[in-house]
């Protein structure tokens, strides 16, 4: 038995839960409190983090904070919409920081996300990719350890049936009050139930309805540098 499990292991087939935490030196914050706290502390400081959503929930805008706590580059490959600049340098970011990347094809699309995680000068490189498979996976987390930065993978919603070999798997799903986020997956700790995210102070155009609940953290404002 011992062989078995061994060898799913090895094959990422299963993923090994723990009751000790990392330590919070590899963890960013997340500049949301509750988030902080079902992370462990916050995002890992490299890595890959999949993200299951639909587009247009605001699944982005909850890692503004985050991005913008790195003055490295912040890459974009096969965004489903027009990253817009504008915006973002209102929001407090650099647009030289900013590079957007347009494939042709997903195989391209894999191949310019592994060489800009092992380069060492992106920070952040978020991928909207429908399909992976766990040795492709394993490339772009280990090309994250080289280059010492994370992935961000957006992927639709799905039932698989085996997780990918990732540090991090959310699952986010849209709510009257905001997001619905369940950690399905975290490196070193085990899932976590599904808890609400309030977007109302930062976006109300994302929220149907105002209401209240224990577990409904108020999302703060971006970060903000004076010129």
């Amino acid at each position: 038995m011992s062989k078995i499990i061994d060898l799913l292991q090895h094959r990422q087939w299963v993923w090994q839960g723990s009751s000790q935490v990392l330590k919070s030196s590899e963890r960013i914050s997340t500049g949301i409190p509750l988030l902080d706290t079902k992370l462990q502390g916050g995002l890992p400081k490299q890595g890959m983090i999949e993200i299951q959503a639909d587009s247009g929930i605001g699944e982005l805008q909850i890692w503004l904070s985050y991005l913008q706590q790195h003055p490295h580059l912040i890459v974009f490959i096969n965004p489903p919409g027009s990253v817009n600049a504008h915006h973002f340098y209102h929001l407090g970011f650099d647009h030289k920081q900013l590079l957007i990347i347009k494939t042709d094809s997903a195989i391209d699309a894999l191949w310019a996300a592994e060489q800009c995680l092992k380069s060492s000068g992106c920070g952040n490189v978020l991928l909207w990719h429908n399909s992976l498979s766990i040795s492709q996976a394993k490339r772009l987390q280990l090309a994250s350890e080289q280059g010492t930065s994370t992935l961000f993978l957006y992927r639709p919603v799905c039932e698989q049936q085996f997780s990918l070999p990732v540090s991090l798997c959310l699952q986010l799903t849209g709510h009257p009050q905001g997001i619905a986020i369940q950690v399905k997956k975290q490196k070193g700790g085990w899932p976590q139930k599904s808890f609400i995210l309030s977007l109302a102070d930062y976006w109300p155009q994302l929220v149907v309805k105002q209401g209240e609940a224990n577990n409904v953290a108020v999302f703060p404002m971006p970060i903000r540098y004076a010129k």
